[in-house]
């Protein structure tokens, strides 16, 4: 079946064989002492059975070899692990089952963890409802669970329970055991052969947080690209910021696109200086600029032209010529959003590319974490850091890190050294994210004494009383460096002598990916954020 786009708010499963370990129920077996041919359904077969006696003692026999299944039953491998899994999610559970509910409640006794009060929804034979294949089981869900059929993820290891998924319209997984044959080709949107790989199916169809968009989804997305083309010598990937193309064999073309979204003050500046500082960690420098500007409805031509003025003055200041793009007014947004195109240039031979890091290579920050999240949150939510007790001597300073969002100046003296072998700039997920996507590009581990890095004490202070870490807050103005041990001196005096803080807070060891937190001289663990730590503010 072609794969469509889906959102799950419920997962139906069904009982014997999905829920429970397969194999304990033999119905050829069970189905040739009643004599019902072996292509017809059981329950179908009984009840056009003609003779009220016959018919009454086939249900007893099927009432029997059923209990006597369900008294041996064991939950299937995975089972809890997908339940909790589920529940995390606040997602809705249902069982749709052909089965009776006192075989049911029997299995269910064979279960550790789970029983069938656990679930929102339970329909066996029992109930007033047509039985799967028919759609009518999960139409009912679905006006239980106040969901569209859409909404519904069907799960079973049967083909009744994908005909009965895909005719009401639902989204269908075969759990594909290998326990039986398969008579006839089961069209699911998704065929799974153990329980745990349906949570991959589950994420795929749950509402995302708004920041980045996850680094493991994006690079499973990226597997399925092909990059044939050889003049491209920077491709798509995760903790790759721009993409670098070979146009004349001597220069690199070096381009980046970037959103801004979380600013409303200043986002002119914001979405020239983001993308320009992730030209400038590719060695090249900015060159020409195009910005798609969309604002929502009742915004005034005054207040267009005011961020077309500051975008035109922050390219001037940066010798970035701004030459192209697109201003709409449009109800898609419900505040300003800016996306901005940078093409910048660099000697091929000057092209810094992650993947040329070493084990041994220092690791440098400069400034501090957050300078960007600091600022934003100094512009936007003045008011409320008063409320929280911060003087306005501090609030204006936070405002006026805006002015040290640029690594330009960093950058440009670390692009001088033979030694420098990646730059990464610290943008939304803070330096947890950043630290992360370097190793991830770079192909190697990461060790990061924390004691070492730097905060501001007035971002300190404001993420104390936000209950936010600066870890994961956004940070554009602050710079990653590796660097070789033999250069790594020599650059941070050079960037220090600028006027520039730089702090050397760990080094690459051996390939992979991932970091090693060292704290107080003891391992310590690495923060993770879904989501910039911002986003709780808006």
């Amino acid at each position: 079946m072609s794969y469509k786009p889906f959102q799950i708010k419920a997962v139906i499963f069904d009982f014997d064989g999905t829920l429970t370990k397969p194999g304990t129920l033999d119905f050829p077996s069970f189905k040739k002492s009643l004599g019902c041919p072996a292509d017809q359904p059981t329950l179908e077969y009984i009840e056009n059975l003609t003779d009220p006696d016959q018919r009454s003692d086939a249900f007893d026999q099927l009432h029997h070899f059923e209990m006597a299944g369900a008294e041996i039953a064991e939950p299937n491998e995975g089972v809890s692990e997908v339940i909790s899994y589920i529940r995390s999610q606040n997602l809705l559970m249902g069982i749709i089952t052909r089965n009776s509910r006192p075989a049911l409640e029997r299995a269910f006794a064979n279960f550790e963890t789970l029983k069938a009060t656990d679930f929102d929804l339970v329909l066996t034979r029992d109930e007033p409802v047509k039985l799967k294949p028919d759609p009518e089981p999960i139409e009912y869900a679905a006006q239980c669970f106040s969901v569209d059929t859409s909404q519904i993820l069907v799960v079973g290891d049967f083909i009744f329970d994908v005909q009965a998924g895909n005719n009401a319209g639902a989204v269908t997984v075969f759990l594909d055991q290998k326990e039986r044959e398969i008579p006839e080709k089961i069209e699911s949107h998704f065929t799974i052969t153990s329980l745990p790989e349906l949570k991959d199916i589950i994420r795929m169809g749950i509402p995302l947080p708004a920041g980045k968009f996850p680094n493991d989804l994006l690079d499973q997305f990226f597997d399925d690209f092909l990059f044939e083309d050889p003049s491209v010598l920077i491709h798509p990937g995760v903790g790759e910021d721009t993409a670098a193309v070979d146009v004349t064999g001597e220069e690199v073309l070096v381009l980046k696109s970037d959103p801004i979204t979380f600013a409303t003050d200043a986002i002119g500046r914001y979405a020239v200086l983001i993308n320009a500082n992730d030209i400038a960690t590719a060695g090249a420098v900015p060159r020409w600029f195009l910005a798609t500007l969309m604002f929502p409805c009742n915004t005034t031509p005054s207040e267009i032209r005011n961020t077309m003025e500051e975008i035109r003055s922050v390219c001037g200041k940066w010798n970035i010529t701004l030459c192209g793009g697109h201003t709409e007014i449009t109800d898609a947004v419900t505040r300003p959003v800016i996306t901005g195109m940078l093409v910048g240039t660099v000697a091929k031979e000057r092209l810094i590319d992650k993947r040329n890091m070493k084990q041994g290579d220092q690791v440098l920050l400069t400034k501090a974490v957050a300078v960007e999240g600091t600022a934003i949150i100094a512009r936007e939510f003045a008011d409320k850091l008063k409320d929280l007790g911060i003087s306005d001597t501090d609030i204006t300073t936070c405002q006026e890190f805006l002015d040290r969002i640029s690594i330009l100046n960093e950058a440009s003296i670390a692009t001088q050294f033979d030694g420098v072998s990646a730059m990464h700039d610290i943008t939304e997920g803070g330096l947890a994210t950043a630290l992360k996507e370097l190793s991830i590009a770079g192909n190697h581990q990461i060790r990061i004494n924390m004691d070492t890095i730097p905060i501001y004490p007035q971002t300190e202070k404001i993420s104390q009383l936000l209950g936010l870490d600066p870890l994961g807050l956004i940070g554009s103005g602050s710079l990653l460096i590796c660097c070789r041990q033999n250069a790594a001196q020599t650059l941070l005096e050079e960037i220090q002598s600028a006027g520039i803080q730089v702090t050397r807070i760990g080094e690459v060891i051996e390939a992979g990916s991932g970091i090693i937190a060292e704290k107080d001289g003891k391992p310590c663990p690495f923060p993770s954020f879904a989501a910039d730590e911002i986003t709780k503010l808006f």
